[in-house]
């Protein structure tokens, strides 16, 4: 993907993010998720049966990238069972980190491939990340 359409997925990620509430959700596990460092925000609402992530929703305020992340991944993750969950975690932080990875389930994801080329905005790709792995090991228990 050139980077053009890049910016272009972001911002529609940006513009118009899957399940964005402004309050919170009845009946989800929520987390919390944010940048010490900047705005970066976000509050998960993560409803889970059977083993399964039924949905997502969030809250909050963040940066462009943050919010497309957070977006992008709602947008994947809804429908995973938590092991498939983690393992695309797995493998979208070995993008991140310039490792080896298969990108055939990231679809909107495969924007944050240069990632690596201002490891400032690591931080915000992985904040949404972040707060899902803390709920599923909080679901875990």
């Amino acid at each position: 993907m050139d980077s053009s359409t890049k910016r272009e997925v972001i911002l529609e990620h940006y513009q118009n993010p899957v399940n964005r509430v402004q309050e919170d959700v009845e009946g989800y596990v929520k987390v919390n998720s944010n940048n010490e460092s900047c705005i970066d925000n976000i509050n998960l609402f993560i409803k889970f049966n059977d083993n399964v992530i039924e949905d997502i929703k969030f809250s909050g305020e963040a940066c462009a990238i943050s919010t497309a992340s957070t977006s992008i991944m709602i947008q994947n993750l809804i429908g995973m069972d938590i092991d498939e969950a983690l393992d695309y975690i797995n493998n979208f932080t070995k993008m991140l980190n310039e490792e080896e990875y298969e990108a055939k389930d990231f679809k909107d994801a495969v924007v944050f491939d240069e990632t690596y080329k201002q490891a400032n905005r690591r931080t915000c790709v992985t904040l949404p990340y972040k707060g899902i792995i803390k709920a599923i090991e909080d679901y875990k228990k």
